[in-house]
């Protein structure tokens, strides 16, 4: 994947500038993801399809309380 151009700050990142959040770009075959407080550093990146199937386990597991 190359350098992904469009960043979107997730949806949760809160007031300000976002001090606590990932930002995310995706290409038809891969998502990125990276830390909002250090854009230059490392990106992680994954198969569309991976990626997926990650968030609906995170939803499928909410914490505590949280419903």
């Amino acid at each position: 994947m190359s350098t992904p151009g469009t960043w979107q700050k997730s949806s949760y990142s809160g007031g300000g500038d976002g001090n606590a959040c990932v930002e995310i770009a995706n290409s038809p075959n891969r998502i990125a993801i990276r830390d909002s407080k250090a854009p230059a550093r490392a990106t992680l990146t994954f198969p569309a399809g991976a990626f997926t199937t990650f968030v609906d386990a995170l939803k499928s597991h909410s914490a505590p309380g949280r419903r």
